[in-house]
């Protein structure tokens, strides 16, 4: 039986293993677990999605549902409940379910990764090595880059938790002259503030300075005096992580692929990671499944996971560089000029114009492999879409260019007009 190897015990590393051992297939994951305690804001979308991917544990003791306050170009709003992801029991739980899906876990770091044409050789520290006929990199943004691949604006997080006094669970985000900055607190005192700056230009202090800069900093803010009160912080803890965004020039071969942060990282005001992480490794498995059992398809199935890990950190960018455009009142400051014109200047929602759809031949995922079919290219969905409530769209549009449209959907069921007609309307098609 084929050995497949996973290196990282993320969102993205368990769904792929998850989704593989549902194929058949025996899958030995190996990661080092995170040191350091995080929390994370999550939408009820984010929350399905893991739900989705089959990791229920994960979500069992995980989430507290938040009212979160928005600071932003000077105005103030609630916007709607996010929940506070405490990857500590998050990670737990994750274990667990990877455990009860019978996948093999080492708790160990890796040295090094050998590969070759006859197959993947891993070095873990304290072990010995493991040799794997497919390999699957998910260690987020700590895995090897693979040539040059395309950034962002060089990008830093600054994460200070401390104890601070009980109280109600909240959330909020506050945009600031040379950066923005997320804060939480839990019902049990924790709290946590996460300043996101440009490395460029920040002109931080040293190491050992850092600590005290980020407290006057974060007490320099009416926002977050307001938020997180006057209490003293006790046990403060500081840690730096990259949030430049981040896509590797190759994510997919014959005999390995790149999930989550490993495939493309984005900054974090373009959405959630967790989600973004899910949005490539749930289509792995059968990428994987078609490279290994219709390798006359691996080109096929190559091209469907780099054209969707492409298109969705664009459209990422695109909804990140939308949100620092909204913040108008320091265009000149280069945070945010820097950010406020990349990736580019398309639009991240083109106007539908049922004129303009066109159909081709491009790669779907059926019955568990990575096939290729007529799907209809619109300006939201450039790799296109392929049916609509089980129902194809291709032949639709093709005779709704000549054929009125009572004819043309005569045979769907009650759902699939009612589904059908809505994509129609939405596209820009006038009865």
């Amino acid at each position: 039986m084929t050995a497949i190897v996973i290196l990282g015990a993320g969102p993205a590393g368990a769904a792929v293993a998850l989704g593989l051992r549902e194929l058949g297939y025996p899958v030995t994951l190996v990661s080092e677990w995170r040191r350091f305690a995080a929390l994370e804001g999550v939408s009820v979308r984010v929350l399905d999605a893991l739900r989705g991917a089959g990791l229920h544990r994960a979500l069992a003791d995980a989430t507290l549902p938040s009212q979160r306050q928005v600071s932003w170009n000077g105005r103030q709003h609630a916007q709607n409940i996010e929940f506070l992801l405490d990857r500590p029991s998050f990670d737990r739980g994750l274990r667990e379910d990877l455990r009860l899906a019978g996948v093999e876990l080492i708790e160990g770091r890796v040295l090094t990764v050998q590969s070759s044409a006859a197959g993947h050789r891993i070095d873990i520290e304290g072990r010995e090595a493991l040799v794997a006929d497919f390999l699957v990199e998910a260690r987020g943004r700590r895995a090897p880059a693979l040539g040059k691949g395309r950034r962002g604006p060089e990008t830093l997080s600054l994460l200070n938790r401390w104890q601070g006094a009980p109280g109600t669970t909240a959330s909020a985000v506050e945009s600031l002259q040379d950066g923005w900055a997320w804060m939480a607190r839990r019902a049990d005192g924790q709290c946590y503030w996460q300043w996101t700056v440009d490395v460029a230009s920040a002109k931080l202090p040293g190491k050992a300075m850092l600590l005290d800069y980020c407290r006057q900093r974060r007490q320099g803010s009416a926002v977050a005096r307001a938020f997180f009160g006057n209490e003293p912080e006790t046990d403060l803890h500081l840690h730096a992580r990259s949030s430049t965004a981040i896509l590797s020039s190759q994510v997919c071969g014959n005999h390995w692929i790149r999930v989550g942060d490993a495939a493309m990282a984005v900054d974090p005001l373009s959405g959630n990671g967790i989600f973004q992480s899910l949005s490539s490794a749930l289509q792995a498995p059968t990428v994987i499944n078609t490279l290994l059992r219709k390798p006359e398809r691996a080109l096929l199935a190559q091209r469907f996971h780099q054209q969707r890990v492409e298109q969705l950190f664009l459209r990422f960018a695109r909804i990140g560089r939308d949100f620092y455009a909204d913040e108008q009142r320091w265009p000149e400051q280069p945070f945010w000029q820097a950010r406020r014109q990349w990736p580019d200047a398309q639009v991240a929602h083109a106007e539908a114009d049922f004129s303009s759809l066109r159909i081709e031949r491009a790669p779907v995922l059926v019955d568990g492999f990575v096939d290729e079919a007529e799907v209809v290219i619109t300006a939201d969905q450039p790799l296109g879409i392929w049916h609509v409530q089980g129902v194809e769209l291709a032949p639709l549009v093709r005779r709704l260019r000549s054929e009125p449209a009572e004819q043309v959907l005569a045979g769907l069921t009650v759902e699939q007009g009612r589904m059908v007609r809505g994509w129609l309307l939405a596209q820009g098609y006038k009865p």
